[in-house]
């Protein structure tokens, strides 16, 4: 294959509005690479061994490990909400539901967003453990225990992919003046599950931070797969605060592929 098939074959303008979102949504794993340059660098420190990062990592998890010792009960709270509410099942399982409300409503691609994003954060997530192969802190007395690699957190970066996926989808459903709610829900949910493992002794802060990144760095990717395919079918890119697709609000949130042609759509319709 010559240059200029190879130009040829990766010019979405090629193809239909369907077939280039299936495209972008695989080629959003090489533009992942460039959304997690945060998360290599701090892998970067990890492996490395960077002094400061090791002493932040130590030094916090014994702060919080005093205070799990120091109170029973605190603990008791803090395994509710890593094991319960902030699970990653739990997570993922409020996500399937997402998906099949959204199939119900014909929101067939922003179903789809929603899948292959929280799909391809969990096996990013396993094969970046694996590849790391971090113990977990090994602390007197331990609180708590987790079974597997150490780095990233795959609680935090459940957390950093399912809470922007749900957030990004329902928000435009919530009026206006209460949305800085639903913000601070997501925002409390990440941080709030990056805190639990810590204190319990189950992670380094250096693995809740990758995990953050890392799950971010994946609905980036994505998301920009998904607004790329709304310019194509010449919808307006909307802004965060909106949500990722406020036409899902309407009774039929996707037009029929063809309704509406995106601008290389309608230059080839035209010549």
């Amino acid at each position: 294959m010559g240059v200029r098939d190879m130009v040829g074959f990766l010019d979405p303008g090629r193809y239909g509005p369907d077939r280039r979102l299936g495209m972008r949504m695989l080629l959003a794993v090489a533009a992942f690479a460039v959304a997690a340059v945060p998360f290599g660098l701090v892998l970067l420190l990890v492996e490395a061994h960077w002094p400061p990062a090791l002493r932040l990592d130590r030094d916090t998890a014994e702060d919080l490990h005093q205070q799990a010792l120091a109170h029973p009960a605190l603990v008791s709270v803090l395994r509710v909400l890593t094991d319960m509410v902030w699970d990653p099942v739990t997570m993922r399982l409020l996500t399937v539901l997402l998906v099949v409300w959204l199939l119900f409503r014909r929101a067939w691609r922003l179903a789809a967003w929603a899948a292959v994003t929280v799909a391809a954060s969990g096996l990013v997530g396993l094969l970046v453990k694996t590849v790391v192969a971090r113990t977990r802190p090994s602390l007197p007395d331990p609180v708590a225990h987790a079974p597997g690699f150490s780095f990233p957190s795959g609680h935090a970066m459940t957390a950093a992919t399912c809470c922007p996926v749900l957030l990004l989808v329902l928000l435009p459903m919530v009026p206006r003046r209460w949305r800085p709610l639903p913000w601070a829900l997501a925002v409390v949910s990440v941080v709030g599950v990056g805190y639990t493992r810590v204190a319990l002794g189950v992670h380094w802060l250096s693995d809740v931070v990758g995990g953050w990144l890392l799950g971010l760095a994946v609905v980036a990717a994505t998301t920009a797969a998904f607004e790329a395919w709304r310019t194509d079918v010449g919808r307006r890119r909307t802004a965060p605060t909106e949500g990722i697709a406020p036409e899902v609000r309407s009774s039929d949130p996707e037009p029929p592929v063809g309704d509406c042609p995106g601008p290389r759509d309608a230059r080839r319709v035209a010549g």
